[in-house]
């Protein structure tokens, strides 16, 4: 997605003040269709450098981030006054509870849903336009159109429409609600609708996000939403916040400029796009990656960058000036060529065969620029004719890889995706309760049933990098190591894969994308 920034106008400035942030915030609003309900904060960041957790698994160490934020909904809320079912018995007012309480929350068990602890991670407030729900008993819930309950049938929403006005599952007269008494006692006791009522007014409603992604809600299951935590340490909403108001560090090429040149740093690869992607629509009126590719390119720095929109090739003269002094190498995110899967799960994301065809003129120009091929998930994008489909375009397009990932749900990004599946593949539910049962990955035999799909075509390994930070080759570097591919996956894809620098004729050619993680 694209947005012309040129002939814009700016609204009426504002000025706010971030936590962790040395001088207050200028705060924006740009004249475009994509950017009306939505806050830029232009802050100046004290560092560019992200250290990578220990923990993690991903082959680098650093990280840079010049947007904090994303556009991705998360819905909620429930009046302040809902009582929610503790752990113990009880019940309390939503608008009361707090992180590290005890509540009760639902999990599959043997292919049948049960009652069990589990913990309050956050609760945070919002205004919203409300609804009434009456049900059989008498009981009345008020909650946004957005909220979701349980249902015999699964998750149904309150309204019908989301905010694109986009058609989508949810109550109607007559549907029963799965109730916390027929879980507690194994009885066929389900609440019926009885009325959902529009009150015609915005009021003040609340959410939490709990340990297993639901919670009870005047005795019937109710989702919850999930906070988002790299919000809410800068005193904005874990919800809607997160999509809404967007962190922009504007002076992030000159900081980096300083790290870079601290004798303590060892020129070691630093990957973009790990955590937001640098080329959402924003970059198009903020420009930050081009001063960024401006410093690594002058400090011979090793990078990546891992994205979803062609917007990259904008700065394809600074990426060629990079690989002329050090390692330097792109990778598309193309989990699916799906029409509908696309549209469903990345709504605001260009479109996969830009992203193809983007990926050809990267490396036409001697950017190695390779397809990652995830997440690749269960019953949504895993038909080995769809992964083929990805593999062939990825071929004709020059590919200096192809790997794939299984999909895994560490965190809050677990219920995030099964707040996504309950409402666009609801049959698929009960599949991932199952297979994600115990953690954050699926079974081994699963993980590696899906990666094989893309091993029918030619992988390539992670190189060792083809020069130091002088932009001077490294003695053996380049040369792709055994069973790196088969020679008939080669012959098939004409995928080249190794780590040889940009113009070497016996490298075989240029490095894979270093970056693998999405989830």
């Amino acid at each position: 997605m694209f947005v012309r920034w040129s002939n814009l106008t700016v609204e009426a400035d504002e000025r706010t003040r971030l936590p962790g942030y040395r001088d207050g915030a200028v705060v924006r609003r740009f004249d475009a269709p994509e950017a009306l309900d939505i806050r830029f904060h232009e802050v100046h960041a004290k560092s560019a450098l992200n250290r990578v957790p220990e923990a993690s698994e991903v082959p680098f160490r650093w990280t840079i981030n010049p947007y904090r934020g994303c556009t991705h909904a998360c819905v909620y809320c429930l009046a302040g006054d809902t009582l929610v079912l503790m752990a113990d018995g009880r019940t309390r007012r939503i608008d009361s509870l707090r992180a590290g309480e005890r509540v009760l929350g639902t999990e599959m068990r043997g292919g049948s849903r049960r009652l069990v602890p589990t913990e309050v991670r956050d609760r945070w407030a919002t205004l919203k336009w409300a609804h009434r729900l009456l049900l059989d008993d008498g009981n009345e819930l008020v909650a946004s159109g957005d909220h979701r309950f349980l249902t015999a049938a699964g998750w149904r929403f309150v309204t019908g429409e989301d905010s694109d006005g986009e058609a989508r599952q949810h109550l109607t007269v007559d549907d029963q609600l799965v109730s916390a008494r027929s879980l507690e006692r194994g009885e066929a006791h389900a609440l019926r609708v009885v009325s959902v009522e529009d009150l015609e007014m915005e009021m003040p409603l609340f959410d939490i996000t709990t340990g297993t992604g639901d919670f009870v809600a005047n005795g019937v299951v109710s989702h919850n939403c999930f906070a988002r935590p790299t919000h809410k340490y800068l005193d904005l909403d874990a919800g809607r916040d997160f999509e809404r108001e967007i962190v922009v560090k504007v002076n992030v090429p000159e900081v980096l400029c300083a790290e870079l040149r601290r004798p303590s740093w060892k020129f070691e690869h630093i990957a973009m796009g790990t955590n937001t992607d640098p080329y959402q629509w924003a970059e198009g009126r903020y420009r930050l990656m081009r001063g960024i590719w401006e410093v690594l390119r002058d400090a011979r720095n090793p990078c990546s960058v891992l994205t979803k929109s062609p917007l990259v090739l904008r700065d394809l003269d600074l990426l060629c000036e990079v690989a002329a002094v050090t390692d330097v190498s792109a990778n598309f995110s193309v989990p699916t060529l799906d029409e509908k899967a696309w549209r469903a799960s990345e709504p605001h994301t260009p479109h996969p065969r830009a992203r193809l065809e983007a990926i050809g003129e990267l490396n036409r120009a001697g950017i190695p620029c390779g397809v990652l091929v995830a997440p690749l998930m269960p019953g949504i994008n895993d038909s080995p004719e769809q992964v083929e489909r990805i593999l062939d375009l990825a071929a004709e397009n020059g590919a200096t890889g192809v790997s794939g990932i299984a999909l895994h749900l560490r965190g809050d990004v677990r219920g995030v995706f099964m707040e996504w599946l309950r409402s666009y593949r609801p049959d698929l539910v009960g599949r991932y309760e199952e297979l994600y049962a115990r953690g954050a990955y699926a079974p081994r035999a699963e993980r590696e049933r899906l990666t094989r799909l893309v091993r029918r075509g030619p992988v390539s390994p992670l190189p060792s990098p083809t020069r130091d930070h002088r932009g001077v080759r490294r003695p053996g570097a380049g040369e792709a190591p055994d069973g790196a591919r088969s020679g008939a996956a080669a012959a098939r894809y004409g995928v080249r894969s190794g780590g040889a620098a940009r113009g070497d004729p016996g490298g075989g050619g240029a490095p894979a994308p270093i970056q693998e993680a999405l989830f």
